[in-house]
């Protein structure tokens, strides 16, 4: 294996109408200063742009490289950006591999199995656990794949990643590998580096009073609260701030935008005084009173109303970030960058008020660089709960030299 003395983070971003050539051309700069390509890269772009010859090139060179469309562009330590950005890793002593799959109407669970196993097989380390799984997936089956991955590499492994997203709901995500790309599927990364990893995943919102229990459920679909409609329920939980009917003449309802300051709490079990609350974003009403779900809900499973505001939305990811610093005691002088999940519903309620989250980010981090994705759904351990899928939650994975 090459010699490294320490893990080593660069962040490009390029937009514009050529951003991906653009891109290509700093990869190459870098590989020029450096010697070589990175040895990891994910690649996050705006789902107008495409990314496939940034994805090429890494390939070619034989960069372990992963992707995902992400709401809006994505973030870094220079400011947001509307165009495509990458995340490069070189580490010539530790081992990544990658693998993209299409679900193809197969069961999640085992596409993702299988994209697990092929990717430590390219890394060539089959049959080991590796220092963390990172994921990207298009929306919809997130808690299979979950189990898919676990399946493979113990329920130990922290899976950390966030829900491939476009720009307004309208389903034009992806996620990519040098297997492919895909509008319906997985990309999972495996990583084994010879620098640290933290990892730190919560959500911004505050518990109300306000309570209740799913008693009628439909895959992500509430029915009922309380043997009440859902629909009602949630509207007059929020005092009308989200609608409790449809429209005339249509047979659903967009509430993204409302129900962004209003999600729905799990309480997780706690043997503490204070309960952590696993998050679900209502997305859509029915003619029938159901309300659409990002997450999976449990018949039976109690409901708390959570409340958030936007100082709380643009501030919160700094401090999950310095969360993830203290849980190893890192700090910024052993830091080499960091990857950070938000939730792109936060993003489109905060507008232009998500320059603060990069600005409170790059406070906390210092000179070090880091990579903000912006997702439909996040993916992290949770302590004493282990991997989880919620919505509208933040995530930081610090890696250090």
């Amino acid at each position: 294996m090459q010699e490294v003395t320490a893990v080593q983070i660069d962040i490009l971003e390029a937009s514009g109408p050529t951003a991906a050539n653009d891109l290509v051309a700093q990869l190459e700069a870098l590989a020029k200063e450096r010697g070589q390509m990175p040895d990891f890269a994910s690649v996050h772009y705006n789902c107008l742009i495409n990314p496939e010859p940034v994805m090429t090139s890494l390939a070619t060179a034989g960069t372990a490289a992963i992707g995902a469309s992400s709401c809006g562009g994505a973030m870094t330590h220079t400011g947001t950006t509307t165009g495509l950005s990458a995340f490069c890793l070189s580490d010539g002593g530790g081992d990544y591999g990658v693998c993209s799959l299409a679900f193809d109407e197969k069961d999640p669970f085992d596409v993702a199995a299988r994209a697990t196993k092929t990717a430590l097989s390219h890394a060539n380390r089959a049959g080991e656990k590796p220092e963390m799984i990172w994921l990207a997936v298009t929306p919809g089956c997130e808690e299979r794949v979950l189990l898919g991955i676990e399946s493979i590499v113990g329920e130990d492994t922290p899976i950390v990643g966030g829900s491939a997203a476009d720009n307004d709901v309208s389903g034009q995500w992806s996620v990519l590998s040098p297997d492919g790309r895909h509008t319906s599927g997985i990309a999972v990364a495996v990583l084994f580096p010879t620098g640290t990893v933290s990892i730190a995943y919560q959500s911004g919102y505050v518990p109300t009073q306000i309570t209740g229990t799913a008693t009628q459920v439909t895959d992500r679909i509430i029915r009922e609260i309380d043997n009440r409609p859902a629909a009602t329920v949630y509207s007059d939980w929020t005092k009308g701030a989200v609608p409790g009917t449809v429209e005339p003449r249509h047979s659903t309802r967009p509430i993204l935008s409302q129900s962004t300051f209003f999600p729905l709490g799990r309480p997780m079990a706690s043997d503490g005084d204070d309960i952590e609350y696993l998050l679900a974003h209502p997305a859509t009403l029915d003619d029938a009173g159901g309300v659409h779900m990002f997450a999976n809900i449990e018949e039976g499973e109690p409901l708390t109303l959570m409340n958030g505001s936007t100082e709380e939305l643009a501030t919160r990811a700094g401090r999950v970030a310095s969360l993830a610093k203290a849980t190893s005691g890192t700090s910024n002088t052993q830091i080499a960058g960091a990857l950070v999940v938000y939730c792109g519903g936060c993003r489109l309620a905060l507008g232009d008020e998500v320059e603060t989250v990069a600005r409170t980010l790059r406070d906390e981090m210092g000179t070090n660089p880091f990579l903000g994705v912006f997702t439909f759904g996040e993916q992290g351990p949770m302590v004493g709960h282990g991997n989880l899928h919620g919505n509208l939650m933040i995530s930081a994975i610090i890696f250090g030299h």
